[in-house]
């Protein structure tokens, strides 16, 4: 069975080189995306298991990219975790509401990010 990939979206190089570490760290397959529109290009070479999302992206924000992907069918199990710096209930609203499965507030707790992320991943037979 393949490995469980996550796909890390964002445009912060500390936090991707944060995210990218724990996800391998944790045994996962990982791909890094910088922006909206190369996010939604790996989806489309690669479907991951999980996509960190982050909402603040150059070209396509956030919201517009789990939009995207919840549009097409072929990419219904993908999971996706919202990351973002807006906290406020609004903006968690809005990003479930366009079909983002959590939401996840910066600054985060690493060990946090790594269980939600093994939370929504397929059960695999290792």
């Amino acid at each position: 069975m393949a490995p469980q990939s996550v796909l890390v979206v964002d445009d912060e190089p500390n936090i991707v080189l944060s995210l990218e570490f724990l996800m391998k760290e944790a045994g996962f397959d990982v791909r890094v995306a910088r922006d909206g529109e190369s996010a939604l290009e790996a989806v489309r070479q690669h479907p991951p298991h999980v996509i960190l999302l982050d909402v603040m992206l150059p070209k396509r924000d956030g919201y517009d990219v789990c939009q995207t992907i919840r549009a097409n069918p072929e990419w219904k199990d993908i999971r996706i975790l919202m990351l973002t710096a807006k906290g406020r209930q609004i903006e968690k609203e809005k990003g479930l509401a366009m079909g983002a499965d959590d939401y996840i507030t910066k600054p985060f707790s690493t060990r946090e990010v790594v269980e939600r992320v093994r939370a929504y991943m397929p059960d695999t037979d290792s």
